[in-house]
This record gives structure tokens, C-alpha cells and sequence, in this order.
């Protein structure tokens, strides 16, 4: 019986995990997993050592008041290297602490599998040297992925992305979408609003938003705007933002139907992130933008190999989400989001041309089931099942 030791830190990658999870039992119900993670892998059937979804930071501050915690983390998964019979290690996303733990189970010869692989194509180039001693295989959820850890003769296989079996997965609340529906039935425009998931995100990019919607009413009195918020707490900030004039606007505040809000609407603004993805399978147009401070620009410039932040468009060589990083003034951002929903809106031959950009996107990389091959790639690499197709054989995976 087989036993694999999972670390996970974002509550995404918990999602992830747990499917990937649910997706190893299936190949073999006798296999044991265990590690740091959450409450959905521990729904899943994982033994959960230490919650470490509780733990998600962001930034060099956030990261310093909780550094004796990771250090006892790495520590207690050095134990059980040692101390117990661990199979394999299988690390997703967060890799500030994923790199440590990845060294101390190479310490002990234990195999390490990289589900989710840090970003090192994009920023983070130097830490390749790193990746090649640590981690024995990457499971790349970006075709861009497969190409640079393979051209740096790291062994890799593309799984496809774990989200677009949230995306099939994710039950819609048809009495929500039907209310959306009617909306758009009676002659209106929807049009998605997405502030972000993180609370600086809002405060940076809310305003932005806010002012293009204003100037969009003027100009598409029909269209209404469907705000979804992540958090209670952020919708009533958003909320909080509005002048009195602002009650003329058809705008609607909603928390937890960010799919709904997306699946009914004509197009979107967003800002930058993995509902990207999301807004790719459901064939949602988007104009995408993101606020950043002089510093972290000037950083970006200097590390950043890449020459859009959204993941659609890294999958694809044209840039199908037009896309804005607002620095200093913010109205460029309002004027390039309210030319590009205007466009959206009001030319029907741009329209078209996006959507059959999206349609042909989706065919080609929108495709369920990332969750299972991924785990019949771990499977073939622990020697689980020998059925498994040869190490190069990438018939069964995704395109």
C-alpha cells in the first residue's frame, strides 16, 4: 500500500488537491494520503497533519510574522520523511514553502511530483537550478509550462488546468441564472463586473470600474451591471463607494454568484486572475486590468518575461482578453475599459470576431478531466499501475 505525502497552501490548491485526491483513490482505493492541506482535501479522504490553507500569505510582510511557523511546518514534515514510509511527495502552488519541503523529502530519496508548478517562466527564471534538483516531475497546467521546464530538461507532462473541472463541476443556481436570463430576454446588456478577490485588489481597481460603468450608462443606457463580489465585506465597500447620482445606474451587487453573473453575461471587466479561466470557459468576453503601484511596476519590468498577465492569453498567441496594467493615474484604465466593453456592446463584428476567438481557445485547451490525468501520471510514475501508457507517450493527455 502506497502512501503520498500532499503540500498544499492556497485554498485553490486545496480545491485542486481534492480533486486530484478523489481522482488517486479511484486508481487505487488502498492508497493512503496524508500532508498539509485543508478542509476540501480532507473531505476528499486526506489525513490532514496541519491545515496550511490557514496559513496563505501574500507579500514579504505577511510572510515575516509567520516565518517560525513554516520553519515548525518543514520540520514536522521532515519527521514523518524520516520517521514513516512515504512514497512520493506531491507539492501544488505555493512555493515560498513547497521549496523547503521538496528538499527535505529529497533528503530521504523520496520522490518529488509538482502539481500547479510555481510561475518560473514568467518571473521567476533563476530558481530553474532550484526546480531541477528538487523536483523529479512537473505536472504542467499551461502548455507555456511544458515548453520551458522541458527545454530545461526538467521531465514534464501537461495535465491541462485543474479549474476547468471546477468550471464542469460547479452547480449552477438556475433560479439565479434564470433571472439573469430574463433580464437579457427583456433587451438588456449584462455586463460582468469582477473587482478582484483580495481586498487591496478591490480598493485599487473598484474606483476604476465605478468610473467607466458611469461613463458606459451614458453612453448604453440598456446595459446592466452585475457586480460580483468575493467577500460580504468587499460588496459592501464597493457598495459604499456610490454617489448619490450612481442610483440611476441599473447595478446589481451579488456575493458568491460570481459563475452565474458570468454565465449570463454579454461580456465582462475584470481584474487579472485565475477567473480568467473561468471566463474563458464560459466564452465570456472580458476586458481585463490591474492596478499596480510605481514600484511594483518598475520591479515587474526588471523580472517579468512575459507580455500579458492573463492566463488565456498566455495560451494562445493572439491576446484574445484586451488587457490593461494601470500604473499612477487611473483614468487611462476607465477610458480603456469603457472603449473596450463600448466595443463589446455597441460593434457586433468585434463581438463576433472575440467569440469565435474564444470558441477556438476553448476547443483547444478548455478541456475537463486535468484532475484525472494528473493522478494517472502520478499513478504511472509510482508504478501503481503498469497500464499506464510509456514515460514520452502523450496520446492520452491533453494536446
Amino acid at each position: 500500500m502506497s502512501t503520498i505525502f500532499f503540500s498544499v497552501g492556497e485554498p485553490s490548491g486545496d480545491q485542486h488537491a481534492a480533486r486530484l485526491a478523489t481522482e488517486l483513490q479511484r486508481i487505487d482505493p488502498q492508497i493512503t494520503l496524508r500532508g498539509f492541506g485543508g478542509p476540501a482535501m480532507q473531505t476528499a479522504g486526506c489525513k490532514i497533519d496541519s491545515d496550511l490553507t490557514q496559513h496563505a500569505v501574500v507579500g514579504v510582510l505577511e510572510v515575516l510574522p509567520k516565518l517560525r511557523d513554516f520553519f515548525a511546518l518543514a520540520d514536522q514534515a521532515e519527521a514523518v520523511f524520516k520517521q514513516e514510509q512515504i512514497d512520493a511527495v506531491v507539492l501544488v502552488d505555493f512555493p515560498g514553502f513547497n521549496w523547503h519541503i521538496a528538499k527535505r523529502a529529497k533528503k530521504y530519496g523520496i520522490p518529488v511530483y509538482y502539481y500547479c508548478p510555481p510561475q518560473l517562466w514568467a518571473w521567476a527564471g533563476w530558481r530553474i537550478n532550484k526546480m531541477r534538483r528538487s523536483v523529479d516531475h512537473v505536472l504542467a497546467v499551461l502548455p507555456v509550462e511544458q515548453e520551458y521546464f522541458q527545454r530545461h530538461q526538467i521531465p514534464c507532462t501537461y495535465v491541462g488546468h485543474p479549474f476547468f473541472d471546477a468550471v464542469q463541476q460547479h452547480p449552477l443556481d438556475k433560479q439565479v441564472l434564470n433571472r439573469f436570463n430574463s433580464m437579457a430576454d427583456r433587451g438588456q446588456h449584462l455586463v460582468a463586473v469582477l473587482p478582484g478577490s483580495r481586498d487591496h485588489e478591490v480598493h485599487a481597481n473598484w474606483p476604476v470600474m465605478l468610473d467607466s460603468i458611469r461613463q458606459l450608462h451614458s453612453q448604453y443606457p440598456d446595459a446592466r451591471f452585475l457586480v460580483a463580489a468575493y467577500r460580504d465585506q468587499q460588496c459592501q465597500w464597493c457598495r459604499d463607494q456610490l454617489q448619490e447620482s450612481d442610483s440611476a445606474i441599473p447595478m446589481e451587487f451579488y456575493v458568491g454568484r460570481a459563475s452565474e453573473v458570468i454565465q449570463a453575461s454579454r461580456c465582462a471587466m475584470m481584474v487579472s486572475g485565475s477567473v480568467s479561466l473561468e471566463m474563458m470557459a464560459r466564452r465570456t468576453p472580458a476586458a481585463v486590468i490591474y492596478r499596480v503601484g510605481r514600484l511594483l511596476h518598475l520591479l515587474a519590468k526588471l523580472l517579468v518575461r512575459i507580455d500579458s498577465v492573463t492566463l488565456p492569453n498566455l495560451m494562445d498567441r493572439r491576446k484574445v482578453f484586451p488587457e490593461y496594467i494601470s500604473v499612477g493615474s487611473p483614468q487611462p484604465a476607465s477610458e480603456f475599459l469603457t472603449e473596450s466593453i463600448g466595443a463589446m456592446l455597441g460593434d457586433p463584428f468585434y463581438f463576433s470576431r472575440l467569440s469565435r476567438q474564444l470558441d477556438e481557445l476553448c476547443r483547444q485547451h478548455a478541456k475537463p478531466g486535468a484532475s484525472a490525468r494528473a493522478a494517472e501520471e502520478i499513478a504511472r510514475l509510482m508504478n501503481l499501475c503498469p497500464s499506464f501508457p510509456a514515460q514520452g507517450d502523450s496520446s492520452r493527455w491533453v494536446a
